[in-house]
């Protein structure tokens, strides 16, 4: 028999070799072994089973391997193998955690299957660890499908172990579950381990009871062994009970089905077939075993080629040791001087920082310093224009307010340089309405548009949200910068600034802008290095279009500071493209816009009374000039104490308070009026430095801020805004 079988092996195997390309696969061989089960042929289910796993490993499949392996193990657990049964799932346990650390199913079941099989063989301790593994990774994985069946086991065990009130607890919690919260076969089961204990405990009739409820639930289930337990079971109550007769018919009973039992086992798998089987399995190990041997042997001659080429190496290094001491003499040399030499750079680096750092205050204080006689500049070019000045002299004063703006913008571009690669720049959060924010800009531009004869078109897609939260301000720095260098750079052309709706989610939006136009282009050459700062295309561009080359810096760094990437593309001759996408918040709330004075009513300076605090006589009557004009009454002081005293004994509409005075600054005085006067309006009037911002600044009880070199307009309005609104 042994010989036949392996020669049926042969067979197949040479069948199948020529097949192989055809029909080897995990899934041809799980086919088979479906059909022969189906059909009680267990000798082929165990031939193609390990097919599949020599497939597996041939063909590098782990995850296979260990399915398949898993597989062989529950066949030899269904066939009552419980030792073979036991050995293989470790086996498929150890290839699943192999692959993975992570719970599996499968492991699971392992588990459960190898308790089983220790319990079949009576060694309930490793019965109980292995079925509590299998619930430990079960609850890992959030799966209930065996939780009856566990508690089951659980209670077999406690019975067992002689805890037979543990076990009636645990088996009664499983009865008095609902129907069809617990399998047949497993409340079948669950009766009869009542009964078991009732009949233990004498109580005959009550252990009827549970084994006759067991017996009905049989009938759905068909589990032979189980009926067969349960007849001997009855068989043995009757006995003591000393009806011999019942007895000894269910007894009969039971060995009947025992008998057919093993009968319908023997046709499954024959002791020849198994042995067979086994046997086979050795012969293949003995083949595997034999070429690990063949390949150590060449690995122990490939070892001893190794070892004497080693000899030959050592040799020759220790002929190498001494001029490798002289060489690491030199080594330690060498690393003294690059450790000098690192030191060097470390204090280089040091100074280069401070270098830095005194580059950037050296810039902000010069910056704040020119604005002080700028103001005087753009202050009296100003009030000379306002003087219906001759025809000669309106050219030289046009060129003079145009210089001192161009001026005020640089020093402007230079101070907000120095903010952001100081990190003094604090990003805002306050709600704004995009589509007015561009709206406001378009209008601010439209005069620009004109003089270049350009169309300036404004694309928002109504699906971007009225209400965001973010930073207006330095978004509209953003625009104006690139919306400005469209413009200068576009003639007879047209300009687009388009917002599209990327995405909203959770309260969240990401917009994505476009600054399209169709000027005069840049350079590939060019694209690089257009964002660096003092920049430009070329020097005909900056001598042709003028500009400080700081914008686009400015722009690349704002953009980056609020959480986008700015990016370029441009052809010469037919324009240019910047594109980025920021992120909003998005607020349910809707804005309260407040109005602000643009056109105001000249009549409404008439009468006030302001007190100006202005240490620069320059700028002392520049401001009172320009209030003047406006019929406005004007005090001059040039100091915060004078200030205080002043304002505790008169009254006065509005307040202009130079921050930088001497003794007392304009904040400090502010501050120190605040706690008798919190109604009068007091403007800040300030360069502001790179220390300086407006939130800092109204933080001491300011109203509002004027920034000098100031913009008559703009001055003004500020002015006419605070009067209304005291």
């Amino acid at each position: 028999m042994k010989y036949v079988l392996l020669l049926f092996i042969f067979s197949h195997s040479l069948l199948y070799s020529q097949k192989r390309t055809k029909v080897d696969s995990v899934a041809y061989y799980s086919n088979l072994v479906a059909e022969n089960i189906n059909n009680n042929k267990y000798k082929e289910v165990l031939f193609y089973t390990q097919k599949s796993i020599d497939f597996c490993k041939k063909n590098n499949k782990p995850e296979g391997e260990a399915t398949q392996t898993y597989q062989l193990g529950k066949i030899y657990f269904d066939l009552k193998l419980h030792t073979d049964a036991i050995e293989i799932l470790n086996k498929s346990i150890l290839l699943f955690n192999t692959i993975s650390n992570k719970p599996n199913k499968k492991v699971a079941d392992a588990y459960y299957f190898i308790g089983l099989s220790y319990m079949a063989k009576k060694k309930y301790t490793l019965a109980e660890t292995s079925i509590s593994k299998s619930e430990e990774i079960r609850k890992k994985l959030g799966i209930r499908d065996k939780a009856n069946l566990i508690n089951l086991q659980k209670g077999i065990l406690s019975k067992k172990r002689g805890n037979t009130a543990l076990a009636s607890t645990i088996f009664n919690a499983i009865i008095v579950q609902p129907e069809n919260k617990v399998a047949t076969n497993t409340r079948a089961e669950t009766l009869y381990q009542i009964g078991t204990i009732e009949a233990s405990a004498k109580r005959y009739n009550l252990a009827l009871n549970y084994f006759n409820r067991a017996l009905e639930l049989n009938k759905k289930t068909k589990n032979l062994d189980q009926k067969s337990n349960l007849l001997l079971a009855i068989s043995s109550v009757y006995d003591k009970m000393l009806d011999k007769t019942t007895a000894y018919t269910y007894l009969k009973q039971h060995l009947n089905l025992k008998e057919s039992i093993t009968l319908a086992n023997d046709e499954k798998l024959g002791i020849n077939d198994y042995e067979n089987f086994k046997e086979t399995q050795r012969l293949q190990e003995n083949i595997r075993l034999e070429k690990e041997n063949k390949e150590k042997e060449k690995s122990n001659k490939f070892s001893k080629l190794i070892s004497i080429l080693a000899i030959a190496i050592i040799s020759i290094l220790s002929l190498l040791s001494l001029s490798l001491y002289k060489n690491n003499i030199i080594r330690n040399q060498t690393n003294l001087l690059l450790k000098e030499k690192n030191n060097e750079l470390i204090i280089a680096k040091n100074k280069a920082e401070e270098a830095s750092k005194a580059r950037s205050e050296f810039l902000s204080t010069v910056s704040h310093e020119l604005r002080t006689p700028l103001n005087a500049i753009n202050g009296i070019t100003h009030l000379l224009l306002e003087e219906n000045p001759k025809k000669s002299q309106m050219h030289y004063l046009t060129s003079l307010k145009f210089s001192g703006n161009y001026l005020t913008t640089f020093i402007n571009d230079i101070l907000e340089i120095n903010k952001i690669e100081s990190n003094k720049l604090e990003i805002e959060y306050i709600n704004f309405n995009l589509k007015q924010l561009l709206g406001d800009i378009q209008n601010s531009l439209k005069e620009i548009a004109t003089i270049n004869n350009n169309k300036f078109i404004l694309k928002i897609d109504s699906a971007v949200p009225e209400n965001l939260i973010g930073d207006p301000t330095k978004l509209s720095q953003i625009f104006m910068n690139l919306i400005n260098n469209a413009l200068k750079f576009t003639n007879n052309g047209t300009v687009s600034v388009i917002a599209k709706l990327r995405s909203y989610q959770n309260d969240n939006a990401i917009v994505y802008f476009q600054i399209i136009d169709t000027g005069i282009g840049i350079p590939e050459d060019k694209l690089k290095t257009v964002f660096e700062s003092f920049s430009q295309g070329s020097v005909e561009i900056n001598r042709k279009f003028g500009g400080t080359g700081l914008g686009l810096t400015i722009v690349k760094k704002l953009v980056k500071i609020l959480g986008g990437q700015i990016k370029l593309k441009s052809v010469v001759g037919k324009g240019s493209t910047f594109s980025f996408e920021l992120k909003f918040k998005v607020d349910p709330k809707p804005i309260q816009i407040k109005s602000k004075i643009k056109n105001y009513d000249p009549e409404i300076f008439k009468n006030k009374k302001i007190l100006v605090v202005e240490d620069n006589k320059i700028n002392q009557m520049i401001t009172k000039k320009m209030l003047e004009n406006k019929d406005i009454e004007c005090a001059i002081l040039d100091n915060g104490e004078d200030a205080i005293q002043i304002l505790k004994d008169n009254v006065f509409d509005l307040v202009l308070m130079d921050v930088h005075l001497l003794g007392i600054n304009g904040t400090i005085a502010t501050q120190q009026i605040r706690e008798f006067d919190t109604k009068t309006p007091i403007i800040a009037l300030t360069a502001i430095s790179l220390d300086e911002n407006r939130e800092m600044l109204l933080s001491f009880g300011m109203t509002d801020v004027i920034t000098k070199p100031f913009v008559p307009e703009d001055f003004y309005t500020i002015i006419a805004q605070n009067i209304t609104n005291s």
